[in-house]
């Protein structure tokens, strides 16, 4: 039996339809700041990639992002066309790294871009990189929130970067000394 075409077409649009809303939260909820890195492991040196959507409602371009930097070292920031990135220095350490897109720049609405910074990272099982972005229109957004009771998603989270094991040297076990000679079996 053949089924007419606009049976099959409408329930095409209806299981399309329906994807998309099932589909429509966990993509606003995946539109938050990002830390990503291939390389990021307790105490090891990583490039972190931070991606940075802009979210703006009235349609401005997000003009500046500001990574907040404790409990890392050794920072140096990626060179980005049509950004100026500065880093804020309290001595020898690196608090936050900032950067201002140049005049008529910035991320347009409904896109993103990606920061890049290289780093030593701490010896834990996460860091945490509070980010504030800032909009052509004053709008200024903190995404700098932990976890919510229960585990929930608050609305602006920080971007958070797990880590993996541990870049230290396994310990080897201390040699044991007999007094006994060893044996060895080799065949005769």
């Amino acid at each position: 039996m053949l089924f007419p075409r606009r049976i099959i077409r409408r329930s095409l649009i209806g299981s399309a339809a329906a994807a998309l809303l099932c589909l429509g939260p966990a993509a606003a909820a995946s539109a938050h700041i990002q830390a990503n890195s291939d390389d990021a492991s307790r105490g090891g040196n990583a490039t972190v990639s931070f991606q940075v959507p802009n979210e703006s409602t009235t349609g401005a371009a997000t003009t500046t992002v500001t990574v907040e930097l404790a409990n890392v070292s050794g920072v140096k920031a990626e060179a980005k066309p049509g950004w100026g990135a500065k880093l804020d220095r309290d001595g020898d350490k690196v608090r936050s790294v900032t950067w201002t897109a140049a005049p008529d720049a910035g991320i347009p609405a409904d896109q993103f871009d990606v920061f890049r910074i290289a780093m030593k990272l701490p010896d834990a099982d996460s860091v945490s990189f509070p980010t504030t972005q800032t909009y052509a229109d004053g709008t200024v957004v903190k995404w700098d929130q932990g976890k919510l009771p229960g585990g929930a998603e608050p609305e602006h989270p920080a971007p958070t970067l797990a880590l993996n094991g541990s870049t230290k040297p396994a310990q080897q076990p201390a040699p044991t000394t007999s007094a006994a000679p060893t044996a060895s079996a080799a065949p005769e």
